[in-house]
């Protein structure tokens, strides 16, 4: 084992080691298969090749760094330990999706995907080591050496051989001490994490969630059907947003008073409004003089926030020049070529502005009306029952599940991402999961009763529970016993994204990546 020093002894505190044992006889399989999985892999697959670039010139791997300390690909060191994982990992993955052939190293799409992993795991690994450090944790030396006394290359017989120890040199000896004590540092440090954001109870609420399976029928309405009745109807109570005035603008930056002294030569004849607009408006309308073109009313309305200014601008008679007005922290005056007019309701171009702005702007009244169709729908249901109701109006139905309550599309059971529901993209399917309006509606709603309608994006969604089923016992027993393996797999994954948002991590690796093994043009 590692050499005792006089150093390391005064540094060892009981406590600490009894605690860290106390915790390794609670579960010891995890433990050692969780803590140092990655030091048990890397001594069983060291054949796996690695990718490494061609030698040009001094080869520094170095990625990036955490708080100034370097995140390097070293041969033997943490970085290529996970960079073999991932490839070995990869190679099994396409192995039994029956894609072998296609597992090829020098693609350059997974010679990146492989790096990229193995750097982010890398990264983590330095960031956890360097806070835990800083904090001034140290592993006790006898719980470093009696983790490295169960690694499987040293056991015989069920039993720690010291005689296939002494094999390995003393170099790779003590650099195997510091990759477990490495990783029994992150254990404690994930461990800590674990205990404190998970609350008694948790695994018995996760089990209930998938401890009922619904399957479901569903009728989609389309929210951009919306007819063009209805875009008349709202034409005919808005007809003054879809007015049209011809304008031309000058904006003066200095003060109001230079802009009225403008406007006023303007006026005199001094100056023309297209000339001044050229030399004098800072606008980007300047280089047209001040030329804006045609202008819908609702188009002012943003540009002009004072409605008692817009009021008076709409008034103008054709030829004449509104009063002086802030705008944007500025001063401005219009031109009117020609006057306001009314919209022409029959001209194609401006029924398609109109539909366009009702998508944009007041498109709940759109969502409003595709409610108002699945509510009609669902009281036709109660009638002619679900598939007629669907049928009497040429809906297509259809059939998903069985289905958990899956809300957020847990790792741990069955997700609405796995199903394929036609009429829905999987954009719309993956925001369903997040739908907290769909998870109540489909699973309180009884049996062989339409929905109240959920809206999912540009869809209102019509749901028939059709038929339920409990889960076994045995299947919920092995959610509750994958539940911590989850927890510490997602938090990993949280506290990944952590440190890569953290100021203290400079990300450089598609820099170096790109410098290493891009071709030499």
């Amino acid at each position: 084992m590692a050499k005792n020093d006089k150093k390391a002894a005064t540094q060892e505190k009981e406590p600490s080691s009894s605690e860290i044992v106390r915790k390794f006889k609670q579960n010891p399989a995890l433990f050692i298969g969780t803590v140092v999985v990655l030091v048990l892999v890397t001594v069983s697959f060291v054949l796996v090749p690695a990718i490494v670039p061609e030698n040009r010139g001094n080869l520094d791997l170095t990625f990036g760094y955490y708080n100034k300390v370097p995140v390097s690909w070293v041969p033997g060191n943490f970085f290529s330990q996970a960079q073999e994982n991932v490839t070995r990992n990869l190679r099994r993955h396409y192995e039994q999706n029956g894609s072998s052939d296609a597992f090829d190293l020098n693609n350059p799409y997974i010679q990146s995907y492989i790096w990229r992993q193995a750097f982010e795991s890398a990264a983590v690994h330095t960031a956890v080591l360097h806070e835990m450090k800083r904090s001034k944790y140290m592993v006790p030396v006898k719980t470093v050496d009696k983790a490295v006394a169960m690694l499987p290359q040293f056991q015989h017989n069920g039993r720690f051989s010291s005689s296939l120890y002494n094999q390995m040199s003393d170099t790779d000896r003590l650099v195997l001490w510091r990759q477990v004590q490495d990783e029994l540092i992150k254990f404690q440090y994930y461990n800590d994490i674990y205990g404190l954001i998970t609350p008694s109870g948790e695994k018995d609420f996760f089990a209930d969630m998938s401890s009922v399976m619904r399957s479901f029928r569903m009728v989609a309405f389309l929210v951009d059907d919306y007819p063009d009745s209805e875009y008349r109807a709202y034409a005919a109570e808005n007809e003054a947003l879809f007015g049209s005035i011809h304008l031309s603008r000058i904006v003066i930056s200095s003060s109001e008073k230079e802009a009225a002294r403008i406007l006023n030569s303007i006026k005199d004849g001094t100056s023309t409004f297209e000339d001044t607009a050229r030399s004098q408006s800072q606008d980007t309308y300047a280089d047209r003089g001040g030329d804006m073109g045609a202008r819908y009313v609702y188009e002012l309305e943003q540009e002009i926030t004072n409605s008692a200014d817009r009021e008076k601008i709409l008034s103008l008679a054709k030829g004449e020049y509104s009063d002086v007005i802030r705008f944007n922290n500025m001063w401005a005056f219009y031109k009117v070529h020609e006057e306001l007019k009314k919209p022409d309701f029959d001209d194609a171009a401006v029924m398609e502005r109109l539909r366009w702005y009702v998508r944009t702007f007041p498109r709940g009244r759109m969502e409003e009306w595709a409610i108002t169709q699945a509510r009609e729908f669902i009281a036709n249901a109660e009638i002619s029952g679900f598939s007629g109701a669907a049928s009497m109006i040429g809906k297509e139905v259809h059939e998903f599940g069985p289905l958990p309550l899956n809300y957020g599309s847990v790792d741990l059971f069955a997700a609405i991402e796995y199903f394929e529901i036609p009429g829905l993209s999987s954009q719309e399917i993956s925001g369903l999961s997040q739908n907290e309006k769909f998870w109540e509606t489909a699973f309180s709603t009884e049996l062989n009763t339409p929905t109240e309608p959920v809206v999912q994006g540009s869809k209102v969604l019509v749901f028939f529970p059709d038929s339920q089923i409990d889960t076994d016992d045995e299947q919920l027993d092995m959610v509750r016993n994958m539940y911590s393996d989850w927890v510490n797999y997602t938090t990993e994954r949280i506290f990944s994204a952590y440190f890569f948002s953290s100021p203290k991590m400079e990300d450089n690796f598609w820099d170096t990546y790109d410098r290493f093994f891009k071709p030499e043009l």
